[in-house]
């Protein structure tokens, strides 16, 4: 009569150390009109891992992300963490409208979600999603993607092929339906924690004037980007 409880005992202690793994597809769709996403990366990781605080300091792997595309110190930071990720799903800058597909990922026991991208054409802006723990039940959830500043340069709107950290500028423009020549909107930025993107100014003058971004194409407004999320 005694054998059973203990038995079932066991069971329980098994079942409990038992590490849950998530299967999950993610699409996910820009939203903007003019903006490009260069490039994405996605990463499942611990409560105990951020790569980026809002209201807090940026760090340098995202500086890096945000002013010039290089996500090279992000992957680095997720690996040495054991962190699963994806990068550079869309191979090459999203574009606006687009959507790319992650099938059939194991994220593993890994259960928060974090998301990154530069915006293009911006001094340091980037869409983000920050640890968001991801569902233990199988269903389909959609989650909308804010922009967000950096905090670490100035957004004088001067497409000059800068982008490396401390450089002043916007590396490029994949649409190629900007201005040039721009005198620059600002040369400061009060703001120097990660926060809510103001979003972009622009002008029409194409040969000159405050900005290199086109107001009729590149403005924005929140949110920027959409996510599904399938649990399977």
């Amino acid at each position: 009569m005694k054998i059973k409880p203990i038995l079932f005992l066991c069971s329980l202690f098994i079942s409990s150390t038992q590490v849950h793994a998530e299967i999950v597809s993610i699409e996910m769709t820009n939203l903007t009109h003019g903006t490009y996403f260069a490039p994405l990366f996605l990463t499942a990781h611990t409560a105990q891992h951020r790569l980026f605080t809002v209201g807090e300091m940026a760090s340098e792997e995202i500086q890096a992300m945000a002013e010039g595309g290089d996500i090279s110190g992000l992957v680095t930071q997720a690996d040495s963490l054991a962190a699963s990720s994806v990068q550079n799903p869309a191979q090459g800058p999203l574009a606006p409208g687009a959507s790319v597909m992650v099938e059939d990922w194991d994220t593993g026991s890994n259960d928060y979600l974090s998301v990154v991208a530069m915006l293009v054409p911006t001094n340091d802006g980037f869409v983000g999603l920050d640890s968001w723990k991801i569902p233990s039940m199988a269903g389909v959830y959609t989650v909308m993607l804010n922009g967000y500043d950096a905090g670490t340069e100035a957004n004088d709107e001067i497409i000059n092929g800068g982008g490396a950290p401390g450089v002043p500028g916007i590396p490029g423009n994949p649409g190629m339906n900007g201005g040039e020549n721009a005198s620059g909107v600002t040369d400061m930025e009060t703001n120097m924690a990660v926060h809510i993107h103001r979003g972009v100014i622009g002008d029409t003058d194409l040969s000159g004037g405050i900005s290199d971004l086109d107001a009729r194409i590149h403005r924005w407004l929140n949110p920027v980007a959409k996510l599904v999320i399938t649990v399977q």
